[in-house]
C-alpha cells in the first residue's frame, strides 16, 4: 500500500478505537488490503481511486457501531461485482458471515428485469428478503447509498435526479423504519439538494440567517430549564441538547403544506435526556408550567412507540420572547435507540443489547410486507403498497378496549378492521368512529376510537370494492387471500368475463383460435400454471385488469406493426416521398411525417425515423437522447427507419432561441434591429429580468436551414451584453 492508503486505514483505525468496542482488527486490515488490491487501477466518475468508495462506506458502518464482519463486508461489497474475485474467494479468506453479507449487498444491486416497474418491485422484494435474513445487509446498503449520494455531483444530471427520487422513495423510508435517524435525514437532505437545488438553498440561507439569534435564545432557554429542573428534581440525572430540524423536514412543510418558514414551530428543539420513564413525565409537567404549550402539539411516543421503536415525549411551547420551539424528553436508552435504531443492537459498549425475541419483534414488519406481496402479481401494485407500508407518517387509532392500532396516514376503517384480525375484517359490516356510524372509506385520524361492527352470518365476506378502499398491503393481501380461497370458481368466471368485456370495450379482437392460444402464452409469461389461474387472479384482484388490457393492446399493435413492416420490406424499389416538412422516408411512400418535439430536428441535421402506433413516422435527430446509439440493440429495431432531408425542397421552419444579456436599456430594440437587418420573419418575442438581475430574451423566428439559424445566433452574439445564445425546444 502507498502512503495515502496507509493514512486512510489509520484514519479508520482511529475511528474504531474511539468507540471502545472490541473489533477483529486483523480481519478488518486484511479486508482493507484486499479491497485496495482488488480495485487497483479502477476509478470512479469523480476520477478518484475506486477503493475510496468502499473505504468511506466502511467508515459509515464504524460510525453506526456495527461489528467487525459488517466493516469487512463494507470494504468488500463491490469486489465480487467489479473485480475478478468470487464469492468463494471471500468465503475462503474471510469466512461465511462476511461472504453472506457481501453476497446479499451484491444481489440487491445486480438485478435485470423486462420493465422498470418490475425491476423496482423485484429490487424492493429482494432487499426485504435480504433484510429478513440478516439486517446488516441493508444497513451496509444504506451506507453504500449514503456515500453515493454524497458524491452524486459527478453523475449526469438526469442520473442525479433518478437516484435522488429512488433514495427519497425507498432508501430513506427504510432507514426511517430501521430507526437510523442520521442516515435517514442526510439521505433526504441530499435528495432534495439534487431535486430542487433552489428550494434547498433557500432553506439553507434562512437557517443560516436566523442561526446566531436563535442559538443565543435557545442557550438562554437551556440555562433556565436546567436551573428550574435542578431546583425541582435535584437528585435526577439529566443532559441537555439542541436540535435543528432537517432541511428536508422543513422543505416538506414549506412547499408541500404551503407554510411560511416562521410558521413551522418545530424547527428548533431542546432535548432533555433523563434516567427513567417516570422522570420523563415529571419533567413534562414542569415544562408546561414554565412555558405556554401550543394546543394539539403534544405527542406521547413513550406509551405509543413509532413502528421503528422510537420513543420520546414531544411538546411544542412558546418562550417568553414569543418564539415557538419543541421540547423532546426521553431516557438515555430511548435516545440511543433514536440515534442508532436497529444498529443499536451491535453497540455493546453502551451496554444496550437486545435478545433475539426483541430483534424479531422489531423486524416483524419486514415479514408482514413480504407475506402481503404473495397475493399481488402486478408490479405497480407491489411498489405502491410497499411504499405505503414504509411511509414514515402514521396515525394512531384506539379500539373500544383501549388497544392502540398504528396505521399509515390515509388508512381507512377497512385497514383498521384487518389490522385487528383477519376474522374481524372478513366479518365486518360497518364501523363506528367516536360512537357515530361512518362509511367504510372513512380515513382514520389520530386519537379516534373505532368500533368494528361484525356479523356471524354464514358465507359473509368482504366486497371486491374493498381492494380500492384499503390502503395497507396487509389488508389488501387478506382480502385477496379470502377471495382466492373461498371463491375460486367464481373468480375464474368473473375474471374471464371482465377481461373479455374490457377487450371488447377497447376494440381488441382476435381471430378464431387465436384468443385461447394467446391467453395460454400470456399466462405462462406471467408465471401462472394455467389460464384458469390467470383468470382467477383477475377475479380476486391479484392482477389489475387495466394493466392486462394495456399489455394485450400493445402486443396486438406490435404484431400488426411487424406485419406492416414485413409488407413494406418486400418492396424492392426505394420510393422517395416528399412530405410537407421536406423529409424523405426510405421505403415508404406518402406517409404522415411528424417532427419530434424532444429534439426539434432542423434541415441539414442528421435524422432518423421511428414508425409510431397510429401517428405516422416521427422524425428525430440521430443524436437525440430518445434514439438508441446502436439500432440493432434497441427493443424494437424494426421500427427505426432511414430518413433524410430533401435537398431539392426549400422550406422555412420555426425555431426558438434564448439569448442571455447583461441587463441594460434597449436590449429588445437591438434584437429586433438585428432580425430586421437579416430579413428574418419573427413569430414571437418576449423579455424578462432574471433572478440574478440580468435579462433573458426568447424569440421564435423562421429559418431556411441549420446554417441560416447558426448565422442568426452568430448575429445575436454580437449584440452588446450578450453572453449566451442557444436554441431551445418549446
Amino acid at each position: 500500500m502507498n502512503a495515502q492508503q496507509i493514512a486512510n486505514y489509520n484514519e479508520m483505525l482511529a475511528c474504531m478505537k474511539s468507540t471502545d468496542s472490541n473489533y477483529d482488527l486483523e480481519l478488518i486490515k486484511k479486508a482493507y488490503e484486499c479491497c485496495v488490491a482488488a480495485h487497483e487501477g479502477q476509478k470512479r466518475r469523480s476520477n478518484e481511486d475506486y477503493y475510496i468508495h468502499p473505504f468511506n462506506v466502511a467508515k459509515i458502518i464504524v460510525g453506526l457501531g456495527l461489528d467487525s464482519e459488517s466493516i469487512a463486508a463494507a470494504l468488500l461489497h463491490d469486489v465480487v461485482e467489479d473485480t475478478e474475485l468470487t464469492a468463494e474467494d471471500i468465503r475462503r479468506e474471510f469466512g461465511s458471515d462476511v461472504e453472506l453479507l457481501v453476497d446479499g449487498v451484491t444481489k440487491i444491486g445486480r438485478l435485470n428485469f423486462s420493465s422498470k416497474e418490475q425491476q423496482q418491485a423485484e429490487s424492493l422484494r429482494k432487499m426485504l428478503i435480504a433484510m429478513g435474513k440478516d439486517i446488516r445487509v441493508i444497513i451496509i446498503k444504506l451506507a453504500d447509498r449514503l456515500h453515493n449520494m454524497r458524491t452524486l455531483d459527478a453523475m449526469p444530471e438526469q442520473k442525479q435526479r433518478d437516484v435522488s427520487v429512488e433514495t427519497l422513495e425507498v432508501y430513506a423510508p427504510i432507514a426511517h423504519r430501521l430507526g437510523i435517524r442520521p442516515v435517514k435525514e442526510e439521505l433526504e437532505d441530499l435528495s432534495i439538494k439534487h431535486l430542487d437545488p433552489v428550494g434547498y438553498e433557500e432553506i439553507e440561507n434562512l437557517l443560516a440567517l436566523r442561526k446566531p439569534q436563535r442559538e443565543e435564545i435557545l442557550d438562554e432557554i437551556k440555562i433556565n430549564i436546567a436551573k428550574r429542573l435542578k431546583e425541582e428534581m435535584p437528585d435526577t440525572e439529566m443532559t441537555f441538547q439542541s436540535r435543528v430540524k432537517s432541511i428536508h423536514g422543513i422543505y416538506r412543510k414549506m412547499y408541500n403544506q404551503s407554510r411560511d418558514f416562521d410558521e413551522i414551530y418545530d424547527i428548533y428543539a431542546i432535548r432533555i435526556i433523563t434516567d427513567s420513564v417516570a422522570n420523563c413525565y415529571n419533567i413534562l409537567g414542569i415544562m408546561h408550567d414554565m412555558f405556554r404549550p401550543i394546543p394539539n402539539r403534544f405527542k406521547d411516543y413513550i406509551s405509543t412507540p413509532k413502528p421503528n421503536m422510537y420513543q420520546s415525549l414531544h411538546t411544542t411551547v412558546i418562550s417568553r420572547a414569543g418564539i415557538p420551539f419543541e421540547i423532546q424528553i426521553r431516557t438515555a436508552e430511548m435516545h440511543h435507540t433514536a440515534e442508532f435504531g436497529i444498529a443499536a443492537h451491535w453497540k455493546y459498549k453502551e451496554g444496550v443489547t437486545e435478545n433475539n425475541q426483541s430483534m424479531d419483534e422489531r423486524l416483524a414488519w419486514i415479514r408482514q410486507i413480504l407475506e402481503s406481496q404473495d397475493t399481488a402479481s402486478d408490479p405497480s401494485e407491489i411498489i405502491r403498497s410497499i411504499k405505503v407500508d414504509l411511509s414514515e407518517e402514521d396515525v394512531f387509532a384506539v379500539t373500544p378496549k383501549g388497544d392502540v392500532i398504528n396505521l399509515p396516514v390515509g388508512a381507512t376503517v377497512v385497514d383498521f378492521a384487518f389490522a385487528i384480525h383477519s376474522a374481524v375484517g372478513v366479518r365486518m359490516v360497518g364501523a363506528k368512529v367516536d360512537g357515530k356510524i361512518v362509511q367504510i372509506n372513512h380515513k382514520i385520524k389520530t386519537g379516534e376510537v373505532i368500533e368494528i361492527l361484525t356479523t356471524n352470518q354464514a358465507g359473509h365476506g368482504p366486497s371486491r370494492d374493498w381492494l380500492n378502499i384499503a390502503v395497507t398491503s396487509s389488508a389488501k393481501a387478506k382480502i385477496r387471500g379470502w377471495f382466492k380461497k373461498e371463491r375460486r370458481e367464481e373468480n375464474i368466471a368473473s375474471g374471464r368475463l371482465e377481461l373479455e368485456r374490457e377487450l371488447r370495450k377497447n376494440q381488441v379482437y382476435f381471430t378464431d383460435g387465436e384468443y385461447e392460444k394467446y391467453i395460454a402464452e400470456l399466462s405462462k409469461k406471467l408465471k401462472f400454471s394455467a389460464p384458469d389461474e390467470f383468470y382467477a387472479a383477475i377475479g380476486y384482484g391479484g392482477l389489475l385488469l387495466s394493466k392486462i388490457v394495456t399489455r394485450i393492446k400493445e402486443d396486438q399493435i406490435k404484431k400488426n406493426a411487424t406485419q406492416k413492416l414485413q409488407n413494406i420490406r418486400t418492396v424492392k424499389t426505394v420510393h422517395r416521398s416528399k412530405s410537407s416538412d421536406g423529409v424523405i422516408i426510405e421505403g415508404i411512400d406518402n406517409c404522415l411525417i411528424k417532427l419530434s418535439k424532444c429534439c426539434n430536428p432542423l434541415p441539414g441535421e442528421d435524422i432518423i425515423g421511428f414508425i409510431t402506433r397510429g401517428h405516422g413516422v416521427s422524425i428525430h435527430k440521430r443524436d437525440c437522447n430518445n434514439v438508441p446509439r446502436i439500432i440493432s440493440e434497441a427493443n424494437e429495431p424494426e421500427r427505426w427507419i432511414k430518413a433524410y432531408w430533401d435537398s431539392k425542397q426549400k422550406e422555412s421552419f420555426t425555431s426558438t432561441l434564448q439569448a442571455m444579456f447583461i441587463n441594460r436599456d434597449g436590449i429588445v430594440v437591438d434584437v429586433m434591429n438585428a432580425i430586421n437587418n437579416m430579413r428574418v420573419p419573427v413569430h414571437s418575442i418576449s423579455a424578462k429580468e432574471t433572478k440574478d438581475g440580468n435579462c433573458v430574451v426568447i424569440v421564435t423566428v423562421s429559418a431556411e436551414s441549420v446554417d441560416h439559424l447558426r448565422s442568426i445566433i452568430s448575429r445575436f452574439e454580437k449584440i452588446e451584453g450578450a453572453y449566451n445564445v442557444e436554441r431551445i425546444n418549446q
